[in-house]
């Protein structure tokens, strides 16, 4: 099939998006080949999430195109050899850019590198267009080696799959939802457990749900249940949770301190880049803490204006499938004008 691009309309319009899983060997070289065969038993089993955040962002990337009326079609490889002048989408792993061979001008990410020190000369290749980013931090991050190559994006929310519950009986004061990645132990001394003593202290009932131990169904039932999210978390490109509790109408208090946590940034930067663990966000959703020192203030802070927040209008209007597609389209076809003005200038 061929395919042409029509400027003048996005619905119609075909989008060609790639996605390979993200893998990474954890404990031994190679091991990811027996993680691969073993995680269909795994997932039978184990009530925790399927699809991890690389293939979430890929499914909400073909919704969000999908409902807008773009005609998606995914690991077409045959589709793209035959129109080698159209752009395609690569989502996922570096595994994908590693093994990609087809001649199309392309649009990188999201999710592709953690940091731009991975492949510093990812743009060498003329075949490479730009690179999409989630939030404004891994923006500013990006646009540090990869100059004038970067567009923000973000992931829409689905406000139906995840209802306002504030009219919902409420029987906890907050959710602590706890994602902290590294150092969990250290950070249960310094950073939890300070937290709980002092909603404790406050006679503020609390119940803790950990990342990546729970399923859709069980936070869903725990957020019904919640006044309020108490968000732990180093940093996060999108952070999907928060934004679903939100979109339940749940206000969030935020442990936000300001800096990425990834080890990795000791092997291509001589600081830790500016980082938040809660990248959309306003006003309107809650209210932010550095640590354990400044948590009793801003609780107070918070606790004072929670009549006042309105954190699902926040994702209604800020975050969206209609503005996700929007931005992508954008991006995506920016390629075909370029290209098809290189070929009319030779």
């Amino acid at each position: 099939m061929r395919l042409n691009y029509d400027a003048t309309q996005a619905a119609g319009n075909h989008v060609l998006l790639f996605y390979k899983q993200h893998e990474v060997d954890r404990f031994v070289p190679g091991d990811r080949y027996l993680k691969r065969m073993v995680r269909p038993l795994y997932n039978r089993f184990h009530s925790g999430p399927k699809v991890n955040g690389f293939g979430v962002n890929f499914e909400m990337l073909c919704r969000g195109l999908a409902e807008a009326g773009f005609i998606v079609h995914r690991n077409d490889y045959a589709l793209a050899r035959d129109n080698p002048d159209y752009p395609v989408g690569l989502v996922g792993g570096p595994a994908l850019i590693e093994s990609w061979r087809l001649p199309n001008p392309a649009i990188l990410g999201p999710t592709i590198y953690d940091q731009p020190g991975q492949a510093p000369r990812l743009f060498d290749d003329p075949r490479f267009h730009s690179y999409i980013c989630l939030a404004d931090w891994m923006y500013d991050l990006f646009e540090t080696t990869y100059r004038g190559r970067c567009t923000k994006w973000h992931a829409g929310i689905d406000t139906e799959a995840w209802p306002d519950l504030a009219d919902q009986r409420k029987e906890i004061d907050f959710l602590i939802y706890d994602k902290v990645r590294w150092d969990h132990d250290q950070y249960t001394d310094s950073l939890i457990e300070p937290v709980r003593r002092e909603l404790d202290r406050r006679g503020l009932t609390h119940e803790t749900i950990r990342y990546l131990r729970h399923d859709h169904a069980t936070f869903k039932r725990q957020l019904a249940r919640s006044r309020s999210l108490l968000f732990l978390c180093e940093n996060e490109t999108q952070g999907i949770a928060y934004q679903e509790a939100m979109a339940s109408g749940l206000p969030v208090l935020a442990w936000d301190r300001g800096y990425w946590a990834d080890p990795q940034w000791r092997d291509h930067l001589e600081a830790p880049p500016a980082a938040s663990s809660v990248p959309f966000f306003s006003n309107a959703c809650g209210e932010r803490f550095v640590g354990a020192k400044d948590f009793a203030e801003k609780l107070d802070l918070f606790q004072g204006r929670w009549a006042h927040y309105r954190p699902r209008d926040y994702v209604i209007q800020s975050l969206n499938f209609a503005g996700s597609a929007a931005l992508y389209a954008n991006a995506y076809f920016s390629p075909i004008e370029a290209f098809a003005g290189a070929r009319a200038a030779a």
